[in-house]
């Protein structure tokens, strides 16, 4: 049996359901992405997330969440002083903003334990994490994290890192900078968005972003443009572009990136071309951005 390991922050998602009442849910960029993995991989591949949670009620409902959903929690952590992140989405003239509640969360120590890290990544085909999961970790740590993210390429695996941006989680655009050099040397695939390349490095053309990419190492990049061409680059083929799909109607476009990301990965899991894995992954992306919410099941119907 093969496996696929996300490793990073899951949760707790208030999103207003009317009459001043709010919903409950749980999400994150790499559980997303896991989620969305789960359903487009055969079922002789496990899909396991690992983070860190408390013992609390609300991080045993999280960790039941992810069992429901076929996600392998056995490499999630448990510490008895923390709980997990929460964050409340506001919606003012169509428009969605974020308040962040994380000073308490568990999945600040994924590297906290190395011994523990290190039995989580042992044994998996291929490791998904982000930039998000370092930009919550304490600078020392985003080494050590690195470090057994290494470890495993050399054992193996295929590691992927999506640089999603988020800023304010970083003490400043330097250890932003830092922290995305520090990942994409540490992957095989790097996942960027053009417009994130643009605002941090000053990138003027996809050109750049793959230069940087393919000169920290990567063999895959895949570099995103909204609604604009693919740019895609590998190692062994060179470089290459997919024409984007027309969207009538945005609805979300909270987990794009993510499930992206799993249609990419998932092809490629299951043998197909960089091409086709690469057509999935813009398809699947183009259907959960005309739904609300982050973890769309009908978008992976037919793929």
């Amino acid at each position: 049996m093969s496996a696929f390991l996300a490793l990073g922050e899951c949760m707790v998602e208030l999103s207003s359901a009317g009459d001043g009442l709010y919903r409950r849910g749980f999400a994150g960029d790499t559980l997303n992405t896991a989620w969305y993995m789960r359903r487009l991989l055969p079922q002789d591949w496990t899909v396991g997330y690992a983070t860190c949670v408390g013992t609390d009620a609300i991080s045993d409902a999280m960790v039941s969440f992810l069992d429901g959903e076929g996600i392998d929690t056995g490499a999630i952590r448990r510490v008895p002083e923390r709980t997990v992140g929460l964050y409340m989405i506001t919606v003012e003239e169509g428009e969605r903003s974020f308040s962040y509640w994380r000073g308490q969360s568990a999945a600040r120590m994924l590297a906290e334990d190395l011994k523990w890290l290190d039995g989580a990544l042992k044994g998996r085909e291929m490791i998904h994490f982000s930039a998000i999961t370092l930009a919550i970790l304490p600078p020392k740590s985003r080494e050590v994290f690195c470090g057994a993210l290494a470890k495993a390429r050399k054992r193996g695996a295929i590691v992927a890192f999506d640089t999603n941006l988020r800023p304010k989680l970083w003490e400043s655009p330097e250890a932003m900078r830092a922290g995305l050099t520090m990942g994409a040397r540490t992957a095989d695939i790097v996942l960027p968005s053009f417009d994130e390349e643009e605002v941090l490095w000053g990138d003027t053309d996809p050109a750049q972003t793959l230069r940087r990419y393919r000169d920290h190492g990567a063999d895959l990049v895949a570099i995103k443009q909204g609604g604009g061409d693919l740019v895609l680059w590998q190692a062994q083929a060179g470089e290459s572009r997919v024409q984007a799909q027309k969207v009538e109607s945005i609805v979300d476009t909270t987990a794009a990136g993510d499930s992206f990301a799993a249609g990419l990965l998932a092809g490629l899991a299951c043998g197909k071309t960089l091409a086709d894995s690469a057509g999935q992954a813009m398809q699947l992306a183009s259907r959960v951005i005309q739904a609300p919410g982050a973890l769309v099941p009908e978008a992976v119907s037919g793929l």
